[in-house]
């Protein structure tokens, strides 16, 4: 999945030491483009592609890119654990934990703004 934002390293930093991503990629492309590629730590689930923002097209769409809905989630076996270490890791929480017939949540953002839910879903 790419994801359009402002600043290659930020967003690395926010990705790797924030939500604790690993960099996968960082190889660069020329012209000032970098191909930055960031992911679970564990190798499973989507990958992001970082894309700096190419235009001001482009840069308008930074932190808007799913017209202020939830764009991605983050799926754990331990919330509270996690929860609290977004936290600690400053990690900003739109709203407090809430449980839904699908699981315990909580809305986060990016550091653009981008939503995306801390999940862990009920078993099945």
């Amino acid at each position: 999945m790419t994801l359009v934002v402002a600043d290659y390293d930020a967003a690395i930093v926010f990705y790797r030491d924030q939500l604790g991503f690993a960099l996968l990629a960082d190889t660069d492309m020329g012209s000032g483009k970098r191909w930055v590629l960031v992911g679970p730590r564990d190798g499973g689930g989507t990958r992001l592609l970082l894309a700096r923002a190419d235009g001001p097209a482009q840069m308008a769409a930074v932190g808007d890119q799913t017209g202020g809905r939830v764009m991605g989630f983050i799926e754990t076996d331990d919330f509270a654990t996690e929860h609290a270490g977004m936290l600690a890791r400053g990690v900003v929480f739109r709203e407090d934990p809430r449980h839904e017939p699908y699981g315990t949540v909580a809305v986060f953002e990016d550091l653009y703004g981008n939503l995306w839910d801390l999940i862990e879903p009920r078993p099945q």
